[in-house]
């Protein structure tokens, strides 16, 4: 759990300063985040495969370990 806190803290704070940046340069809010999620709408069918995978595997392994986990202390 502590892996996917951490990962979201940091796509967060990394969403938060590219954010920053553009509103900094002039853009409206909602120009702001267009261009922060703009790359995921140009990716191809096989590069999404492969990130839902990724994030697939991430979220499968995570589940996994914290269920091994929480039968241990039984």
């Amino acid at each position: 759990m502590k892996i996917i806190g951490i990962s979201l803290l940091m796509m967060g704070c990394l969403m938060g300063f590219s954010l920053g940046i553009d509103i900094f340069q002039g853009f409206d809010v909602s120009q702001a985040l267009y261009n922060a999620v703009s790359p995921f709408r140009v990716m191809e069918v096989a590069e999404l495969f492969v990130l839902f995978f990724l994030l697939f595997l991430f979220f499968a392994e995570s589940a996994y370990l914290f269920i091994k986990k929480r039968n241990q202390s039984k």
